[in-house]
């Protein structure tokens, strides 16, 4: 095997123990957990584990850079430039006296964003071991969360068997694992039955997990992919059309099959506590920014009193913290839908990247803080896309197969060794 072979071959490992780590892995560990079967040995898990995966894959990082300055895109930069303005801002405020607790619950959002970005930018999802991986994390996760349901959701804490209950996660930390194992896995199915079966799969168990905002993100991502895979996209857009219009007209009959849990508050949040909790929250981060539009005002709440939007940025990192989170994200989206969305070749990638971009913005605009994991996941899908487009090594040919390799120059051209050749 080639050294260079064997390199890339530690990277994708290193990508791949991170992945699994951080989420089926966390999954698996606080369903052990909330079912008496372990104490708490890690705490939470996520920030221990991070914690340990940091280093290692930061030092894999650094060396695939050192070998190849061209892995290190555009994009990369600017996610790293993006997580020093952070941490500048983190600092500074925290030189200043600002609250601990959400100081240091900013650098573990750093520390977070940044082991996702190496962990998604190192990791080979389009091998064969990764998917087969994936696919059965799926199938786990999806079997413990239709095993342990009670009355239509899934939480684990109810069963009174947890050792160290206090440790257990929420069941946002549930469909977050299972949200980004589903999100690499189905960007690489090809086949279309397949990914029917996954979404079969992955809506009833999200719905079942009560995460309102990853159900929504999962129904996002279905007509995404499956019109960018469909060849005649005007047909798949009346398909789906016509899918919703049957749904919308058939709602009552649906709801009533249903099992009742908080994700139904979605066709109304009015009558949602969490809902009008947020929007007080919005309303007190607006509030905020009026206040102070370019600086914003650090630590201004009181700890998880945060806007449950892109607004927490400008109120924790100003004016500029705010346009940049967006910035890293929409300016490589639109070249994205342009330039890749209707291309003839598909690309695994670019679905993944795009698709990624899409409900991260989605997330971030509607419920999900500045320091959302899914960022990292983004850039570093959307690096490893674009790396792979402008690296002729990494690509299927554009213009056909090889020519023919002959043993002998006489038999690749005839007319060598001829007088005057």
């Amino acid at each position: 095997m080639k050294p260079i072979t064997r390199t890339a071959g530690r990277e994708h490992r290193a990508g791949m123990l991170a992945f699994f780590a951080l989420f089926p892995g966390f999954f698996f560990y606080h369903t052990a957990l909330g079912l008496g079967k372990i104490p708490a040995v890690l705490g939470g898990y996520f920030a221990p584990v991070s914690l340990l995966l940091l280093p290692m894959l930061f030092f894999v990082y650094a060396s695939k850079v050192r070998r190849n300055m061209d892995y290190l895109g555009k994009s990369d930069v600017a996610f790293f430039l993006y997580l020093a303005y952070f941490a500048l801002i983190v600092g500074v405020n925290a030189a200043a006296g600002a609250n601990l607790v959400i100081v240091s619950n900013h650098v573990l959002g750093i520390i977070f964003m940044l082991n996702v970005f190496f962990a998604f930018r190192l990791c080979d999802l389009g091998e064969r071991r990764f998917r087969q991986m994936a696919l059965g994390s799926l199938l786990a996760m999806s079997a413990i969360v239709f095993a342990y349901a009670v009355d239509g959701s899934f939480y684990l804490a109810p069963l009174g068997t947890a050792k160290n209950p206090e440790s257990l996660a929420s069941y946002q930390g549930f469909s977050r694992s299972y949200l980004f194992t589903f999100a690499a896995a189905i960007a690489y199915t090809r086949p279309v039955q397949l990914r029917i079966v996954l979404y079969c799969l992955a809506a009833p168990t999200l719905f079942v997990n009560t995460a309102r905002s990853e159900f929504a993100a999962l129904l996002f991502m279905i007509p995404i992919i499956e019109l960018y895979h469909a060849r005649h996209k005007s047909l798949m857009t009346a398909i789906f059309i016509v899918l919703f219009l049957l749904i919308y007209s058939n709602l009552d009959q649906l709801l009533s099959m249903l099992p009742s849990n908080r994700v139904l508050e979605l066709l109304d949040l009015s009558h949602s506590s969490s809902a009008n909790k947020r929007h007080h929250l919005s309303e007190y981060a607006m509030n905020s920014i009026a206040q102070f539009p370019i600086f914003g005002d650090y630590a201004s709440y009181s700890p998880g009193l945060y806007s449950h939007n892109v607004l927490s940025a400008w109120v924790d990192t100003g004016l500029v913290g705010f346009l940049f989170v967006l910035g890293i994200l929409i300016v490589p989206a639109i070249p994205m839908f342009f330039k890749g969305y209707f291309a003839q070749q598909r690309s695994s990638e670019f679905i993944l990247g795009f698709s990624l971009c899409c409900i991260t913005v989605l997330l971030l605009i509607t419920a999900h803080y500045f320091t959302d994991m899914l960022i990292g996941a983004t850039m570093a899908a959307y690096s490893s896309y674009r790396y792979g487009m402008t690296h002729a090594f990494n690509r299927t040919s554009d213009i056909g197969p090889s020519a023919p390799r002959h043993p002998d120059l006489r038999q690749a051209m005839p007319g060598a060794g001829a007088p005057g050749i």
